[in-house]
């Protein structure tokens, strides 16, 4: 029975790349000169760090040009709160993966609204989807991707 994995990930050397190249951009940039702003990656977190909030709201671009460069969607990305303290200034950006219930359970519920013959079950952090036929498979695909969801959904492992 064909099936496909719904799923939602990005690839972390990348997103390694992207940052190192967003702190060469930062270093090279004349407006940047002597701040000692940075990008920093601690697990599944980027801190960014800055003299001062201004400069935050000029390196979030920057960012978010260089991840999209390298095939990261920057929906997978959540700001926190800028922090000020004496002369420096932090603002978290998390970089969410995998499915989280809810979501989970608005992509089945959307899937079963098209009233295709297919069959969703979540597993862990993704969800398969199984038919009897290729192209319902094709279909639910061809339905999330025309979908307004909080995170870029990637489909794998799709079995004839």
């Amino acid at each position: 029975m064909p099936s496909f994995d719904i799923v939602s990930e990005f690839d972390m050397h990348e997103a390694q790349n992207a940052i190192a190249q967003a702190n060469k951009e930062v270093g090279a940039r004349f407006d940047f000169k002597g701040s000692n702003a940075q990008f920093e990656l601690k697990d599944e977190t980027i801190l960014m760090k800055a003299q001062s909030t201004f400069q935050l709201q000029q390196m979030l671009p920057i960012l978010f040009a260089k991840m999209g460069k390298r095939g990261i969607d920057v929906a997978c990305l959540e700001t926190g709160d800028m922090k000020e303290a004496a002369k420096t200034a932090e603002q978290p950006i998390s970089m969410k993966q995998g499915l989280d219930k809810p979501l989970a359970k608005k992509i089945v519920k959307l899937i079963k609204d098209t009233k295709l013959k297919a069959q969703a079950a979540i597993e862990g952090e993704k969800i398969r989807v199984t038919a009897k036929k290729r192209d319902d498979l094709q279909q639910v695909m061809q339905m999330l991707r025309t979908q307004e969801l909080d995170m870029p959904l990637q489909f794998n492992n799709f079995r004839d």
